[in-house]
C-alpha cells in the first residue's frame, strides 16, 4: 500500500527551515512520505510554511498559497494547510481572502498540525528533525521570539516574546546533529546576544558556546545575528581562542548617527556600536564582519544619510546588505511615523550604499588572492563546486568556485589557494 505523501513548503529565514524540519520529522514518524520544496502537483497533502515579515515575503508567501489552491481546485491534491508568520499574522484576513486553504495554523502550532493530520505527537523527537540542507551544515535554533522594541520590526508581533531553550536541551539537539554528520553547525535566534536572559536571567552564549565546543564533530561552529546592544564582550575572546568557531560575527546595526538609531529604538548608540565594531577588529583582524542597514526609514534625512555612508565606506564591512525601509503595520513606526520618503528615494539609497560596498568588497576579495583558505564544499553547480570559507554563511554571503575537474566531495573540507577574485565570488584551486 502506498504511503500518503506530504509536500512540505518553506518560505522565508533559516528559522523557518528548522521548524519545517522538526515538523518533517515528526510527520515521517506518523508513516507518511515526505516531500520537501516541490511543486507537490501530485502529493496528497500541502504544507506551506510561510513569511510575513516584510513585503516582498508577504507576496511570495501568497502567490506560493495561490498556486497550491489552483492545484487543489484541479484535483491535484487533496488538502492544503498553511502555517508560518503570514498565517500567524493574517490568520482570520486570509481564511476570509483565501478560504479554499482547508485550515491555517500558527508559528508554535506544530502539534495543532500533527493532530490535524491524524498522528500522535512524539514528544521523545523533539530534538530530531529531517535535515533539508546538504547535510554537512544544519541550523539549530537555541530561542524563539525577541524581547527588543524596534521599531521597525514585526518579529515580536509575530513569534511573541524571547523564549531561550536550556542548554541541556540545546546541547542534546546539537549531539543529534553531530552523530548525523554536520560538520557546520549555524547557531540562530531572533537574537544571540540576548540568549539567556529570560530563562536564566543573565546572558548564557558564551557558556552554551563553551558546552557546545565539547560536542565532538563539529569543524566549525557559525553564530548568526548577534544584536549590538549588551554585546558581550567576552565573546570575542571565546572565538578568537577556539579555531573550531568561525571568525564571523554578524551585527546588524541598521543605522549609525544617534538620531536614526533612537527613530529606530535600537538601544544603542553610535559610541556602543563602533566600540563592539572596533573591539572585534582589534583582538580578531582577520574576522569577517557582515552587517545589515535600513535605507530610507521615517525620519532619515539627507545629513543622516551622508552620515551613513560615510561610516560604510570607511569601517568598510566585510559582508553588508541593505534594505529599503518598509512601513509594517502594528510596529512601533507604522502606529507613529508617516513613510514619508518616496519609494524612489529609498531605491536610490539603498543603491548607493549597495554600490559603495560593491567596491569596498572587490577590493577585499581582491587582497585574497594568492592565500590560502579551509573551504567547505557545498556542492556542484554546473562547470564549479560552490564552497565557502568560514568567512561565509550559507545562501547570504560569498562563495568560493572551483573547476570541476578536481573532483572534490561534498561537504568535504579542502585548502583552496585562491587564483582570481570579483565583488561577490572567489575563483579557487586545492592545493
Amino acid at each position: 500500500m502506498r504511503k500518503k505523501s506530504i509536500n512540505i513548503v518553506t518560505l522565508g529565514c533559516s528559522k523557518n527551515i528548522v521548524d519545517s524540519e522538526k515538523l518533517m520529522k515528526q510527520i515521517s514518524c506518523g508513516g507518511y512520505e515526505i516531500i520537501y520544496n516541490q511543486d507537490g502537483t501530485y502529493s496528497d497533502t500541502v504544507i506551506i510554511n510561510t513569511c510575513g515579515f516584510v513585503n516582498d515575503a508577504r507576496e511570495e508567501s501568497i502567490d506560493t498559497i495561490l498556486r497550491f489552491v489552483r492545484a487543489k481546485e484541479k484535483g491535484y491534491i487533496n488538502n492544503l494547510y498553511v502555517t508560518g508568520c503570514l498565517s500567524e499574522r493574517y490568520k482570520s484576513e486570509l481564511a476570509i481572502e483565501i478560504p479554499e486553504v482547508d485550515r491555517y495554523f500558527g508559528v508554535n502550532d506544530m502539534v495543532s498540525i500533527i493532530s490535524e493530520l491524524g498522528i500522535e505527537t512524539d514528544k521523545q523527537r523533539y530534538s530530531e528533525r529531517i535535515l533539508t540542507s546538504p547535510g554537512h551544515y544544519a541550523y539549530l535554533k537555541i530561542s524563539e521570539g525577541c524581547d527588543r522594541t524596534c521599531a521597525f520590526c514585526a518579529i515580536p508581533l509575530i513569534r511573541g516574546k524571547c523564549r531561550s531553550r536550556s542548554i541541556e536541551d540545546i546541547v542534546q539537539e546539537a549531539t543529534i546533529l553531530a552523530q548525523e554528520g554536520v560538520k557546520e553547525l549555524i547557531l540562530i535566534a531572533q537574537d544571540l546576544t540576548y540568549y539567556g536572559l529570560d530563562l536564566y536571567k543573565e546572558q548564557k552564549l558564551p557558556a552554551l558556546i563553551k558546552e557546545l565546543l565539547h560536542i565532538r564533530g563539529f569543524e566549525w561552529i557559525r553564530l548568526q545575528y548577534l544584536y549590538p546592544a549588551g554585546f558581550p564582550a567576552e565573546l570575542v575572546s571565546i572565538i578568537r581562542d577556539n579555531p573550531r568557531i568561525c571568525n564571523y560575527f554578524d551585527i546588524p546595526v541598521q543605522h549609525i548617527t544617534d538620531k536614526m538609531l533612537s527613530l529606530m529604538k535600537r538601544s544603542h548608540n553610535r559610541e556602543e556600536t563602533e566600540n563592539v565594531l572596533n573591539l572585534i577588529r582589534k583582538e580578531i583582524p582577520d574576522a569577517a564582519i557582515r552587517t545589515t542597514l535600513i535605507a530610507g526609514h521615517p525620519g532619515e534625512s539627507g545629513e543622516d544619510f551622508r552620515k551613513l555612508v560615510q561610516f560604510i565606506s570607511s569601517f568598510r564591512f566585510d559582508r553588508l546588505g541593505v534594505f529599503a525601509y518598509s512601513h509594517e503595520e502594528g510596529t512601533y513606526a507604522g502606529r507613529n511615523y508617516m513613510d514619508e520618503i518616496p519609494d524612489h528615494e529609498k531605491k536610490k539609497r539603498v543603491d548607493e550604499i549597495m554600490k559603495i560596498q560593491q567596491e569596498i568588497s572587490f577590493e577585499l576579495n581582491q587582497s585574497q588572492v594568492g592565500k590560502v583558505f579551509k573551504v567547505i564544499i557545498d556542492g556542484r553547480d554546473g562547470d564549479f563546486y560552490t564552497g565557502r570559507t568560514e568567512h561565509d554563511s550559507p545562501e547570504v554571503d560569498h562563495e568560493v568556485l572551483i573547476p570541476a575537474n578536481y573532483k572534490l566531495a561534498t561537504g568535504e573540507f579542502y585548502n583552496i589557494e585562491i587564483t582570481a577574485a570579483e565583488e561577490f565570488d572567489l575563483y579557487g584551486k586545492p592545493v
